[in-house]
């Protein structure tokens, strides 16, 4: 008897219950990958590349036990079904994205074997932590209590088994990975990061100290499990306990896309759905490349062109920026970070969005806008993450780093000529949360409004019939 496993969104062997339920039921199995070109496409190009390394690795793994990975180009709606042929089960562990959703279901009705699934991408998956009511949260506190008291059931240990393969296609050619990939980087990093999480509580917000663990491609890509990390770091101090909430956080946007699956691409919060969001193309231009004249978030942004990631803390002061500040959609940087970031995940990318944005589940109030100066002195003081990203600010120091243009004096003499050496503010802070709150406001004010008619032509129609 014999087994497909399809690797997606889980590439180790390690606390892989689609890969260990495989080898328990079956003597032999095999391992594919699907190069779908549709995925491929929509990614940037550290993230293609990293891909590429952690199929390697795994690859790597499945031939120190005799076999090799399968990688078989094409779209996995037609590829599985066709392998499912030789095979008398197929396994997979589930992926919850509205895509990946309808793209399963396709090949669990096309497949000429039965079909087993699991989840390997969370810690609860969707559906086990519910309210009283047994309906989804949409605010998180309650969620995380009730997330933290939920029994862990085990998954078990994979048996020794025979590794078929049935194709000898290679891999692209990618560029060099911005990070070590596989299982070996991921335990490395998580090994690092044991070292600092004590103090994760009080650094994970400063982007000038290297406080966060950098396991969220691991997550994205599955080269580690989340459990796997909950059970590794424990939860002894509050530097732990504060990480492994954040763990707590991936699996609840997870579940409010299973959820709410329109919310990839529309708001949840309902009464925020009518608002008139600016089209200002020259703007979302100087924010994609970092030059908005705001040092934060020029950083930020260069980051993310840079390495391919950028600080959780910075990508909540550029979102807001984007949002807040010049009021575009948040579609259209949501859209950005899924293709650049190599730890891209839609639920927790469109669920951050949605937070910082405040249309979304557990969302910050609307009213709650970011101020970027003030974000910048409060989490990178002395100004090194800016200098490590925007060199032409590097002589100037601290706080003038923060807004040049508040200090013309101190940034001519630091080398600093504003409007060509770095450029002006393309916006003010204080205008522009104005503007915001009104827009916001307009918004709410158009679905009460619209809510009201609707109730007194409802109430007209049944008096007109009476």
């Amino acid at each position: 008897m014999s087994a497909l496993i399809w690797f997606r969104r889980d590439l180790r062997l390690d606390d892989n219950p689609a890969w260990a339920n495989a080898t328990i039921d079956h003597d032999a199995v095999e391992g594919v990958f699907v190069l779908d070109e549709r995925l491929l496409a929509g990614a940037g190009e550290l993230r293609r590349s990293l891909l590429l390394d952690n199929v390697r690795a795994l690859d790597e793994q499945l031939r120190a036990l005799g076999g090799r990975l399968t990688i078989v180009h094409g779209s996995p709606e037609a590829v599985i079904p066709e392998l499912s042929g030789r095979h008398d089960a197929v396994y997979w562990n589930r992926d919850y994205t509205p895509f990946a959703r309808r793209r399963d279901a396709a090949v669990e009705e096309a497949a000429h074997a039965d079909v087993e699934c699991f989840d390997g991408a969370v810690v609860h998956a969707p559906g086990a932590v519910l309210t009283g009511s047994d309906t989804p949260y949409r605010v998180f506190t309650p969620f995380y209590r009730k997330w933290a008291e939920t029994p862990i059931e085990p998954w078990p240990a994979a048996q020794a088994v025979t590794v078929l393969t049935s194709s000898d296609t290679q891999l692209p050619k990618a560029g060099r990975p911005i990070i070590e990939g596989g299982e070996r980087g991921a335990r490395e990093r998580l090994h690092r990061f044991i070292e600092v999480v004590d103090d994760y509580k009080t650094d994970r917000n400063r982007p000038d100290i290297d406080g966060t663990s950098r396991l969220s491609a691991d997550l994205k890509f599955g080269t580690i499990s989340p459990r796997r990390i909950a059970e590794i770091v424990g939860s002894t101090t509050p530097g732990r306990q504060a990480f492994v909430r954040q763990l707590a956080w991936r699996d609840f946007y997870a579940q409010v896309l299973f959820h709410h699956p329109h919310t990839v691409d529309a708001p949840l919060q309902e009464d925020l759905a009518s608002i008139v969001w600016a089209n200002d193309d020259e703007a979302v231009t100087a924010w994609k490349a970092g030059e908005t004249g705001y040092p934060i978030v020029d950083a930020g942004m260069r980051q993310l062109h840079t390495t391919g990631w950028m600080h959780n803390r910075v990508r909540m002061i550029t979102a807001s920026f984007l949002v807040k500040d010049l009021g575009i959609d948040w579609r259209v940087g949501e859209r950005h970070f899924r293709r650049l970031l190599i730890d891209a995940d839609v639920s927790q990318n469109v669920g951050n969005w949605q937070w910082v944005a405040g249309t979304g589940a557990d969302a910050a109030p609307y009213f709650r806008i970011m101020n970027p100066i003030t974000q910048s002195r409060r989490f990178d003081p002395d100004g090194e993450f800016i200098r490590a990203y925007v060199p032409e600010l590097a002589s100037l120091r601290a706080p003038a780093i923060h807004a040049p243009w508040e200090q013309p004096l101190e940034a001519a003499a630091a080398g600093v000529t504003l409007g060509e050496t770095y450029p002006y503010p393309i916006i003010d802070h204080a205008t522009a949360r104005e503007v915001t709150l009104r827009r916001f406001e307009a918004a709410r004010e158009s679905t009460r409004n619209g809510k009201d008619d609707g109730e007194q032509a409802k109430g007209t129609g049944g008096s007109s019939k009476a």
